[in-house]
This record gives C-alpha cells, structure tokens and sequence, in this order.
C-alpha cells in the first residue's frame, strides 16, 4: 500500500514517516521544499514529491499511484489570511483526491465541540476536517489538543515560559479545560 504524507517536514509528520515504513508501507512524502528532508535518516527510503496543496495541478502528482494520504497541513499564524489559505488547501486536496481516487484520507484536527467558543485556529481544523469529509474519499479524522513531547511548539512554550516568567498574570484561556497527548501516543 503506497501512502502520502503531507507536511512530512513537520512535528507529527517526521514522526509518523519513519512509523510507517516500520509497518511495511510504501510512502511518498509531500512537502513544498524537498530540500527540507535531505537530513531525515528515512529519506533514502521513501519518495518525495514537490507539490503544494494550494496548487492543485502539483496535487494531481502527489496523489497518482497512492491508496491513502495523511493530512497534515495546516497554517499556525494568527490571521484571518491563514484561515482561508487552510480553506483552500483542503478544497484542493478534497478534489485532487477524489480525482485520484483515493481510498482514504487521515487527517489530524483539534478537539472541541462546533458549539463550543473555539479559537480561531479551532475553528479552521473544524472547517478543514468537514471541507475534506465533503468529498467521495472517506475520512478518517482524528482529533487531539495539545501535543506534548521534545520540540513541540506546545511543549517548547511552556518551557520557555517556565524559564523567562517568574510570575504570569492568567490568561482567561487557562481555565479551559485541555487533554495533553503525548506525540508518541499521536
């Protein structure tokens, strides 16, 4: 079974390409600069692609030949900019998907209820876990809150926090209730 892995030069999807090919998986990593994975000590074994899921014609390449992928993008700045550039990768990746005929999609979003007062970040891997279920391809969405583990940009702020403040004043985000994961059980 061959598998794509978006955002492989990522947290979760350094960790995940190494995992599959323990399991016997041919995989194809997606990522927008290929030059990014030369370091990996998996990259000789699996296949890169150079594409960009606000491209659709480099998804269309990505995604030839592939049983599964494992969504994994998404934009971490807070704006409103990144919340449509979410919103039109996942329509594209939707439709090159079904295009190919994909077997599944895995995608990794946040928790909480669309009731609840999500962030905006929230809300956008809401939307993007519907937009990408709104195509033929079955999903399989996973949903986790914050990643904990060595270099996660949860963990590293935390410590860095820890180091620097002495005192904080707290946030109004702090009485929200959160269930940790650690990345290895991701």
């Amino acid at each position: 079974m061959k598998v794509l892995v978006t955002g492989a030069t990522g947290y979760i999807g350094g960790r995940l390409v190494p995992r599959l090919l323990e399991r016997g998986f041919q995989v194809r990593c997606m990522t927008r600069d290929p030059a990014r994975l030369t370091l990996d000590p998996w990259r000789d074994q699996v296949e890169v692609v150079a594409a960009d899921a606000l491209e659709p014609d480099t998804l269309r390449v990505a995604l030839s030949g592939c049983n599964a992928a494992y969504y994994l993008i998404h934009g971490m700045e807070a704006s409103e900019e990144y919340v449509e550039l979410d919103r039109i990768a996942a329509e594209n990746f939707r439709d090159a998907a079904d295009e190919a005929g994909l077997e599944r999609i895995i995608f990794l979003g946040g928790l909480g209820s669309d009731d609840d007062e999500l962030s905006m970040h929230l809300r956008s891997r809401h939307e993007v876990g519907r937009i990408l279920a709104s195509g033929s391809t079955p999903v399989t969405e996973f949903r986790a809150a914050v990643i904990i583990g060595s270099g996660s940009m949860s963990f590293e702020m935390i410590r860095h926090l820890t180091e620097v403040l002495p005192v904080m004043m707290r946030p109004k985000w702090i009485c929200t209730r959160c269930q940790p994961i650690a990345v290895r059980n991701v």
